[in-house]
């Protein structure tokens, strides 16, 4: 199963503490592995600390307000934009034809004049997996996995992305246990 444009939802009793109580957007995957971000877990900065990490004097005030994320535990210096397709073609952009993954330092200077993509999160870092190292996790049942949905990216609530994310499996996260088993 190719898991492009779906959420990895942690289940409840993932070990991992990078990734417990995550919803991680897979942007790719095939046999030789997957990447993704996740998207639920803000960290304790906000966009005008990047933009003046990287000498961006000038901004939009709304734009600076925004959270970073932590996008996961590989090349955690590094930043990666999640946003919508744009008309505008921006350097290093990573797409599967529903979101897209920039890295280049052009769209964060549109972003800091209120030109960029009208939806986008910031992440420090991504989610990488190895070819056989994510199936190998869903059998294992770490994950549940759903087709994304961008209004649950994109959304301002990183407390309900979780739950929203468990809604489109018609999931109640009360009666969800941690202890999957195999038939």
């Amino acid at each position: 199963m190719i898991l492009d444009h779906h959420f990895l939802i942690a289940m409840p009793e993932m070990a991992d503490p990078i990734f417990a109580g995550t919803v991680t957007y897979i942007l790719q995957h095939d046999e030789e592995g997957a990447f993704g971000l996740i998207v639920n877990r803000p960290i304790n900065l906000d966009l005008e600390s990047v933009f003046h990490s990287v000498d961006i004097k000038s901004f939009n005030t709304k734009s600076g307000q925004k959270p970073v994320y932590h996008g996961g535990p590989v090349s955690s210096e590094q930043g990666f934009i999640l946003h919508q397709p744009t008309e505008r073609v921006w350097d290093s952009t990573l797409s599967n034809n529903q979101l897209c993954v920039t890295t280049s330092q052009d769209i964060l200077q549109a972003i800091a004049y209120g030109e960029g993509p009208e939806k986008f999160l910031f992440c420090l870092g991504y989610s990488g997996w190895s070819g056989g190292q994510l199936e190998q996790e869903l059998k294992q049942n770490a994950w549940l996995t759903v087709a994304a949905d961008s209004d649950i990216i994109f959304a301002d609530n990183e407390t309900e992305k979780y739950r929203q994310a468990l809604t489109l499996l018609g999931v109640d996260i009360s009666a969800l246990s941690g202890h999957g088993g195999l038939a």
